[in-house]
This record gives structure tokens, sequence and C-alpha cells, in this order.
């Protein structure tokens, strides 16, 4: 796959080549000065195209730049040389490009809105979040052109999230930027969860359930929505509320459904509720056999009925949905009923599939594949909100 950083290395050469065949053809008829300096352009341009055919990218740059003289004609290429800094790390240099150009006279209003946009993203890159905001809270409210207009609320949005400033995301969200971004839609629910929880641990469910409303109105899908509701219900004993919106979860995402597992047996075991756990559980199989509800089910089973009705559920459940972890399970039922050599011959089959279960993760991200073993609602990787899910299949539910 080619470099982007070398394609646009490329564009900004071809760009600066035309300009200066524009520059020559308009001034070939003058001598003296302004020839010379066309003259000095081009061997400039060709030095640095050779820098470039030679794979010295950081000198082709430095020579573009020196070469280009900044007009009407080359603000978009002193922008994509600065944009192109920036891509490789270094927007310290993206800066000074971006803040030679706002000093030109020459920029018209839209040039320079869209320079102090680009000169925004790298004080973000820097991490100089309070003269990022400056810039994109000026673009936000004095912008003439709605398209870089909605661009700085955009970064706004990214850079007030960075800094966990919730409600402030919102506000500039909402309601124009989350009709047209459906990641938006999401993240803004998350955000309202996000608010949420600090209600919860400052004592204040009413003011949480408000916001996980406000949440579900957002975006319908909002699986932590329901997750958080349900942990208020919990925290309030009302066990079978919580039952009943961790239930809503499998309507909403059935990928999801793995996480409701443990709390749903906690809300069935505080209500002193087997039978009911295990109707649940026979319930929850015939719509998705997943591996953790077929193994609480069995060893329900296995202290209610004995180990034979275990080995019969999970031997049929494997027939249908192989699983490392059903496998584990049912060789340490066989344990259990093993003699002499058969105990070291399963012992040792044991040990491989611990092994085997010990080097995966229980989480994937569906955005970027980032992998871990617990839940995040915001992926550490691609920073995207709702992505992650439980790892099904062989190895996983």
């Amino acid at each position: 796959m080619p470099d982007p950083g070398l394609l646009l290395i490329l564009v900004a050469a071809i760009g600066i080549g035309w300009w200066l065949g524009r520059m020559e053809r308009r001034h070939y008829r003058y001598h003296g000065r302004r020839l010379h300096r066309a003259d000095q352009l081009s061997r400039d341009y060709f030095v640095g195209l050779n820098f470039l055919l030679n794979e010295q990218h950081d000198r082709a740059i430095e020579t573009f730049v020196q070469a280009l003289e900044v007009n009407g004609d080359t603000i978009d290429t002193h922008i994509a040389l600065g944009n192109l800094f920036r891509m490789r790390g270094e927007a310290d240099r993206a800066v000074r490009i971006h803040q030679n150009l706002l000093a030109r006279p020459a920029l018209s209003i839209e040039q320079s809105e869209q320079v102090q946009l680009e000169l925004a993203q790298d004080f973000m890159h820097l991490g100089v979040l309070d003269r990022a905001e400056r810039l994109l809270a000026s673009l936000s409210a004095d912008c003439e052109n709605d398209q870089t207009r909605n661009a700085a609320r955009r970064l706004m949005v990214d850079l007030f999230e960075r800094e966990k400033e919730w409600q402030a995301a919102l506000n500039v969200a909402l309601p124009h930027l989350i009709r047209h971004h459906s990641t938006l839609r999401s993240a803004a629910a998350h955000w309202l969860c996000e608010l949420a929880e600090q209600d919860i641990e400052q004592g204040s469910p009413g003011g949480a359930r408000k916001r996980l409303k406000q949440a579900m109105s957002i975006d319908a899908g909002c699986v932590r929505a329901n997750w958080l509701n349900a942990d208020i219900e919990h925290r309030a004993g009302h066990y079978r509320a919580e039952i009943r919106f961790l239930g809503r979860i499998r309507e909403q995402d059935s990928d999801m459904v793995p996480i409701t597992l443990a709390p749903i047996e906690r809300a069935f075991d505080l209500l002193e509720d087997e039978q009911g756990l295990i109707d649940f559980l026979r319930e929850q199989l015939a719509h998705a056999p997943y591996v953790s509800f077929v193994l609480l089910l069995a060893e329900r089973l296995r202290q209610r009925e004995g180990a034979a009705s275990a080995t019969a559920l999970v031997s049929e459940q494997l027939q249908r949905h192989p699983s490392l972890r059903g496998i584990d399970y049912l060789m340490d039922l066989y344990l259990q009923q093993a003699v002499d050599d058969e105990v070291a011959h399963l012992s040792l089959l044991k040990r491989h599939t611990e092994q085997l279960m010990a080097q995966r993760s229980r989480f994937r991200c569906k955005s970027c594949g980032f992998q871990g073993d617990r839940l995040h609602w915001h992926c550490p990787s691609c920073r995207r909100w709702g992505t992650i899910k439980p790892i099904t299949g062989l190895e996983g539910e």
C-alpha cells in the first residue's frame, strides 16, 4: 500500500511544478531580477524533485518549502505541506508553516479560515488544547463557510471528548451535528451515559435516569443505557427490574448478551429464585446459545440433578456449537468420574485447553480489532464508542 506521506509529497511536488511553469510563462518576456528569480525557483524545484526520487524525503520537503513563494496560487500547496509535517508527527513544523501563512495579507477570508482550521489541528496534535479551543471556538461562531464551520465544530467535539468534558461536547454536537453523523449519535449517547455514571456515584439516580432516557432517544441501540439503568435498580434493591433492563439488551444487540450473565445470575440469587434462573437460561439458549449460559445452566443442573444431566447438556451444545470452554468444562465432568489412567490422560488434555484459554482475549473492537480482557465502552485504540464486543466462536462465546 502506498505511503500516504510520500503521496502527499508527490502531490505537493506536482503543484509546485505547475505553479513554477505558470510563473515562467507569465514572466518569460521580462529580463533582470524577475527572470532570475524564476530561474532560481526552477532550479530549486528540480533539486527538490531529485531529493524525492532518491527517497530523501526530509530534504525534498525543506527544498520545496524554501522554493515556494506564498501567494494566492500556492496557498493550497503550503497547506498540504503543513499537513504532511503533521502526518509525519512533526506538528511543530506544521505550526510554523500555517502561522507563516496567517501572517500573509494576501489571504482571502476563506483561505484564512482554512489555515486557522489546520493550525487548530496542529495544536491538538501537540497537546496545546487551549490554543486549539480558542481557534475552533472563533471559527464555530464566525466562520462564513458552512463546511469549514462544521469541520471546526466537529474538531471541538473531539477536543472536548479528549478532555472528558462530556456536557461541553454535547452542547456543540446537539442537535445539528448528530443529525448527519451516525458515529456522533452513538458518541453523544455514551457522553450522556458518562454523565449518568457521575450522577449515580453522587447519589442522584433521578438525574441519571433522565440522562439515560435522553441517551436512548438519541440512540435506541445504546446498550450502555440499559446496563446503567439495571445498575440503578440493583442499587435500589429492585432485582426484578434489574433483570428486565438487562433482558432488553438482547433486543438491542445480541452480541452483547454475554456481559449480562453475571449480573442476571446475581439478581436471581438475591431473589433466591434458582428455578427462575434455570428457566431464564433455557429460554436464552433457544435464542443465542452462548457458552457462558450453557456452562452456568450445566453447573446448576449438576448441583441439582447430578453430573449426568450436566454432561448431556454440554455434549449436546458442543455438537451444535463447538467451544474450547465447553470442552474444558466437559473434561472437568469426566475427571470427576475417571479412574486410574483416565485421570492422567484427561488432566494432560485439560492443561492444554487451560493454556489455550489463558492466551485468548475476551473482547474485540469491531472497528479496529483491538483486543482485551475487559469491556471498554470507548475503544482505547480507535476511540470509537460502543464497538467493543465479546469474542464469539470456538475460542470465545
